[in-house]
């Protein structure tokens, strides 16, 4: 249109427009585009994962209809993220190392190559706010199976298991766009409690792999069926608030928590008992954003191991194994600075009642027979600067101003059995442990990162055989590097 205006205004009135002017008008126009292309910058969720991402406060809008009718013409979207890693352990990961003689593997180590998540997401937007995506996960590289004729035991066919891992869909949702104060989605969904949840692409955190603490502690990526009601303000707010079925308590276990509780072992999901997530994040100011974040719901009568009547009439009857956490993270980036930091802390009622029901449960059933902790916590925070951007500060051109080389420290402290039954436990210490970390992530590209990371783990103290108290368990070093990506497109 302007460029329309500037060669009508020429034939009409001889004004002069020089190819200067025209390469001007060019690039102005090229920049509305970009405005109008990316929903996001004007306070839309994500439409991968459906986690708010940070807004800088200058793009917000007063006026989105220009945005809205190009986002509700037909599009297909493409994307995923994924992660080459190698580490070296200098500690062993023989299962007794957490037994009565752990100083035996003291100088035990070992090696992995791996491919922790590869992920393809595909969706479409039909219009009229009805879009649809779907995401499918591939962890340690999938799963490979075959049948082979084994000639050395007589031509004896036998199943193989070449290779292990797991393959899942791990979203599938369709979504209405009413406006962008309300999107309401129902399916296969991300559940985006605490930061890593919201957050797990592999170029928004500095490690290797994911931040152990939310990791070990709940369930990540976490994904469940559940009806989801989510918008965005022109003053950076937005919110997700979500409907779900409950966790199962009867795969709870002393390491991970209530992570094994999500999902199914079975071909659909136990509903007996429901919960509620939600998530508001706060992102009105330049390269900040605050969020906070829960989970609730009952947890105990998810199982089939006895019906709801067995269960009234049992011991059991009032248990009810609540699921209640909350959780704080936030963001800071600009200036070459990432900050970024998080908290959580989460307790299941009931937890003596649901270890003593677990562990009498049958054999062969999917219970780990094993102590569930009453409370749990995770917290850690990185920092990391970009070294590259000293050039752009003192206006010096050069290849490396559009490039990213972030040095960073990060430290975690987490405690899968942080409490049984309401009370302070030294309980398996090794469930509990201090982790700091340093390394480098190099970014060529934003969409593409190199990383290497040295990691120390400490193990918490507890009461040793002899009625003292001090170190147990051996520490815990680690050496890991790895090619991460991460890119979401439109055709």
């Amino acid at each position: 249109m302007l460029i329309s205006c500037a060669l009508g205004m020429h034939a009409q009135d001889s004004v002069k427009v020089s190819a200067a002017d025209l390469q001007s008008l060019i690039e102005r126009i090229e920049r509305l585009e970009q405005k109008s292309d990316n929903p996001n910058k004007l306070g839309y969720t994500d439409g991968v994962t459906g986690a708010s991402r940070q807004i800088p406060k200058d793009t917000i809008q007063p006026d989105t209809t220009r945005v809205k009718q190009k986002y509700q013409r037909g599009k297909f979207r493409i994307g995923g993220y994924g992660e080459v890693t190698a580490k070296h352990c200098f500690y062993s990961n023989n299962y007794l190392r957490y037994g009565k003689n752990p100083e035996k593997y003291a100088n035990d180590h070992y090696g992995e190559f791996d491919l922790p998540h590869v992920v393809i997401y595909l969706g479409y937007d039909f219009g009229k706010g009805w879009s649809v995506g779907t995401e499918i996960e591939f962890e340690h590289g999938g799963t490979e199976s075959a049948i082979e004729i084994e000639e050395e035991e007589g031509g004896e066919y036998e199943g193989e298991i070449e290779r292990g891992g797991e393959v899942a869909l791990e979203q599938f949702w369709l979504q209405k766009e009413f406006n962008r104060y309300a999107i309401l989605r129902a399916g296969m969904q991300v559940i985006p409690v605490g930061g890593l949840n919201a957050h797990h692409e592999p170029t928004e955190y500095f490690g290797v792999y994911r931040n152990e603490g939310e990791f070990t502690i709940i369930p990540s990526t976490w994904h469940e069926v559940a009806l989801t009601l989510m918008g965005s303000t022109e003053s950076g707010w937005h919110y997700q608030a979500m409907f779900l079925p409950g966790l199962d308590s009867d795969r709870f276990n002393r390491k991970n928590w209530v992570k094994p509780g999500a999902g199914s072992p079975y071909e659909f999901k136990l509903a007996n008992v429901f919960a509620g997530a939600a998530r508001v994040d706060y992102t009105g100011v330049q390269g900040l954003r605050l969020s906070l974040s829960g989970y609730c719901g009952n947890s105990f009568r998810n199982t089939l191991s006895k019906t709801n009547a067995e269960l009234d009439e049992s011991a059991y009857k009032d248990v009810k194994g609540t699921v209640s956490i909350g959780a704080f993270d936030f963001a800071y980036k600009d200036y070459g600075l990432v900050l970024r930091g998080s908290f959580m802390y989460g307790h299941l009622s009931d937890a003596a009642a649901i270890t003593q029901y677990n562990i009498s449960m049958r054999k062969g059933s999917v219970s780990s027979k094993q102590w569930v902790a009453s409370d749990a916590l995770a917290a850690g925070m990185e920092v990391g600067y970009d070294f590259f951007s000293l050039a752009k500060i003192t206006n010096h051109q050069s290849p490396i101003t559009n490039q990213k080389f972030y040095i960073f420290a990060r430290y975690d402290y987490y405690d899968s059995m942080f409490r049984y039954d309401n009370k302070p436990t030294d309980m398996y210490a090794w469930c509990g442990r201090h982790r700091a970390a340093v390394g480098i992530n190099y970014f060529p590209i934003p969409q593409i990162g190199v990383k290497a990371e040295f990691s120390y783990g400490i193990l918490k103290q507890g009461t040793r055989a002899d009625g003292t108290r001090g170190k147990i368990y051996n520490d815990e070093p680690q050496l890991a590097i790895g090619i991460v990506y991460a890119g979401f497109y439109e055709l």
